[in-house]
């Protein structure tokens, strides 16, 4: 962690640091401006990237205290849409509006106070260890008169607690793997303690385990902790077991459907959005909508399946004619 005197962080970690505590979500004790619907919301927005315009007369509502989960096929606008509502991208036309005034009209350093962004790349400054990269995430809170604090250490360490990478915090980032990076680089966006959380695909890099890890700590900041997640996922089952609302984007940045999965997630609407023919039954674990692909026409048997038409007894392999074959 950070020494308050030499501006570093500390090799230990541990001497004298108080766990944060929990409770309301970071960030909701400021002065707020009056606003009528949710805290983050879009109207009419032309969102453009590398010159090709991605979606126009977009129009999307964040609900409060809601884990939102943007979907939809490849290409579609997801990350476009979540860039324009952390204010990396500028819209062609339109607002985003957050806590009532235009996103545009705040300093970067109150809106980082208020919305904490996980791009879906990202790149650490080279040799940086992981507590001195997780501790940027204090940026917005420093003032000229007010350096490093213990609430500042607290934050950085309930942070890396949180993702599990507080035994790496000594080891540069550099030398981790994909999966402990994108824990580290979300560790960084949970050191803002903002509450709102704007995650562009968290599971990258991550193997099935690591993925339900890294969504269920999500889960457990938006329930117990208060925060609004907005998260782009690729992984339908995954959106509908953790979502509590659903933004179903189509090619040209059209809004498809929302709500609740329950009453969004169709085969209907999966053949028409992905161009997938599938059925949609209950999650066993869940009770949320699990979506299960049409079966493929040729496929594996399985043991007692029936399956692919198995030869004739005493039919030669393929490998067998090869083998033959001058």
């Amino acid at each position: 962690m950070k020494d308050g005197k030499e501006g570093r962080m500390s090799k230990s970690g541990t001497g004298g640091i108080r766990t944060a505590k929990s409770g309301a979500a970071p960030g909701t004790s400021g002065a707020r401006a009056a606003a009528d619907g949710p805290r983050l919301r879009a109207e009419d927005l032309t969102l453009c990237y590398d010159q090709r315009t991605v979606a126009t007369g977009l129009g999307v509502e964040i609900p409060d205290d809601s884990f939102t989960v943007i979907i939809g096929p490849n290409a579609c606008g997801k990350s476009t849409l979540l860039k324009a509502l952390a204010r990396m991208l500028r819209p062609q036309r339109g607002q985003v509006y957050l806590d009532g005034a235009a996103i545009a009209s705040y300093r970067s350093r109150e809106v980082a106070r208020r919305l904490g962004l996980l791009p879906q790349s990202s790149t650490a400054p080279g040799g940086i260890t992981v507590g001195d990269l997780v501790a940027r995430g204090r940026y917005p809170h420093q003032r000229l008169l007010k350096q490093w604090s213990a609430e500042d250490e607290a934050a950085v360490v309930e942070a890396m607690e949180q993702t599990g990478v507080r035994e790496l915090a000594d080891r540069p980032v550099d030398d981790l793997s994909g999966g402990q990076r994108q824990r580290v680089w979300l560790s960084m966006v949970l050191a803002q303690q903002t509450p709102l959380l704007l995650l562009d695909e968290p599971t990258t890099f991550l193997d099935i385990a690591h993925q339900v890890e890294v969504l269920d700590l999500c889960a457990g900041l938006h329930a117990r902790r208060g925060h609004t997640v907005v998260a782009v996922l690729h992984d339908l089952n995954q959106a509908c077991r953790y979502a509590s609302h659903l933004i179903v984007m189509r090619a040209g940045g059209v809004i498809a459907a929302e709500g609740d999965p329950a009453s969004v997630m169709t085969a209907e609407l999966v053949e028409d959005v992905f161009g997938l023919p599938c059925r949609i039954i209950e999650d066993p674990e869940t009770g949320t909508p699990l979506m299960v692909p049409a079966a493929p026409k040729y496929h594996a048997p399985q043991s007692g399946q029936p399956g692919r038409p198995q030869a004739a007894p005493g039919t030669p392999s393929t490998a067998a004619v090869l083998a033959e074959t001058p």
